[in-house]
């Protein structure tokens, strides 16, 4: 009897000893749960509630940095513009910001340049990024490309300096021109001869003034809105009959031809305006006793049938440096002669801008000393006519006969 009361008790004694074991193990357990391990450490360096959907919104490139400088949150821009490489944030002096502001909570701007990823492109990636604390271990940095703004503002104060230049200099002439004029109040000869010249400077600044209202209206005014059918005979007839006393002066031929019946879709005054640009600047620009043509014809195209017009002259030439640069503003590859013959420097430009707004373009071959052969490409617009005739070739404007010349003596 004392055996088996001896064994009970050591057997209760058993129990209670394991449920101690027990109960301790499930206080360790939870303890060990309960403490921050380092992988812990690192994932509980989330955004705070709300923030991640704010920054998934915001246009600029956002990164998020932990204490240990790694990145905790990046946008897909920040990889684009390659602000972020390998878990890292890659470009030096934002990571200093990082820290400064990490280590004093002041928010910091600057502007950067920061060379191109992936591409041959010598221009910098111009960027404003501003760095800001988020919590107290997380730093926010927002990144801002600036490239587009700063090549608009560089473009609009180049384009202020040409007009302001261009403008000085015909409405300085007038104005020593009137002085002089008063000043050879008793020499009829000199009035006259003054007169003349304050004339010339008069039509010169009109016809800036006009141009830069063409090229305004071109750049701002949607060709669809008033667009139509519009015959390209007459376009070509119109372009030549503008430059014929011109061309009659320093006796040039002029002659059109090409596939007859073709017309295009778009703004009949804005593609008047632009093949006349070329037609005019080929006479300008052609030696006297030389030849200036016009030729029009159907090409195949992918997207639809095109009409070519080429106007072509032989002049002085363009040079190959040149070439990229006659379709800007102002750009003028002989400034002197450009003066002379009373040339802005926007009728190129403005060519541009309308092949651009109808769906075309205009192209260039030159040689120096040969000539050059300016090419405006546009949409054709829907025929009436059930079968249309086989494409004619190109005349060649400088050798071959133009069909249905029209010559001016």
């Amino acid at each position: 009897m004392d055996v088996n009361a001896a064994v009970a008790a050591l057997a209760a004694i058993a129990g209670v000893c394991t449920g101690v074991i027990a109960m301790l193990a499930f206080r360790w357990s939870e303890r060990d749960q309960a403490r921050p391990t380092r992988t812990s450490l690192h994932t509980d360096a989330v955004l705070p509630p709300g923030v991640d959907t704010v920054l998934s919104v915001l246009r600029s490139s956002a990164v998020v940095l932990d204490e240990s400088d790694s990145v905790v949150k990046a946008s897909s821009a920040a990889y684009a513009l390659g602000l972020v490489r390998g878990g890292k944030l890659a470009v030096e002096p934002m990571l200093n910001m990082a820290r400064d502001t990490r280590r004093d909570g002041e928010i910091r701007q600057v502007e950067l340049d920061l060379p191109r990823r992936g591409t041959s492109r010598v221009e910098a990636l111009a960027v404003s990024a501003r760095v800001a604390p988020l919590g107290s271990r997380l730093v926010l940095l927002l990144v801002e490309d600036l490239t587009e703004a700063r090549r608009i503002e560089a473009v609009r104060r180049d384009f202020v300096a040409n007009v302001s230049h261009e403008l000085k200099t015909p409405t300085g002439a007038l104005s020593l021109l009137s002085e002089a004029v008063m000043d050879a109040s008793d020499d009829p000869e000199a009035v006259t001869r003054f007169a003349g010249r304050m004339q010339i400077e008069a039509t010169r600044l009109t016809n800036l003034v006009q141009e830069l209202i063409d090229l305004s209206r071109v750049q701002n005014d949607d060709p669809l809105e008033d667009s139509e059918p519009v015959r390209v005979d007459e376009l070509v007839a119109e372009a030549i009959d503008r430059s014929r006393h011109t061309a009659s002066t320093k006796q040039i031929t002029m002659a059109s031809g090409g596939t007859a019946d073709l017309r295009v879709w778009g703004s009949r005054g804005q593609l008047a305006a632009a093949l006349g640009n070329l037609v005019e600047n080929a006479v300008n620009y052609s030696p006297a006793h030389t030849r200036v043509g016009v030729a029009a014809r159907r090409i195949a195209a992918p997207g639809g049938d095109l009409i070519e017009i080429a106007v072509t002259d032989q002049g002085i030439g363009i040079p190959d440096k040149d070439k990229e640069r006659i379709f800007e503003r102002f750009y003028r590859v002989d400034p002197a002669r450009s003066r002379a013959t009373g040339g802005t420097g926007l009728g190129l430009a403005i060519v541009k801008h309308v092949a651009a707004s109808h769906g075309g373009e205009v192209t260039v071959w030159s040689t120096e000393g040969q000539g050059s052969t300016f090419t405006l490409r546009l949409p054709e617009a829907g025929s009436a006519r059930d079968r249309r005739e086989p494409d004619s070739p190109t005349p060649d404007l400088m050798t071959e006969p133009l069909p249905a010349p029209e010559v001016l003596p």
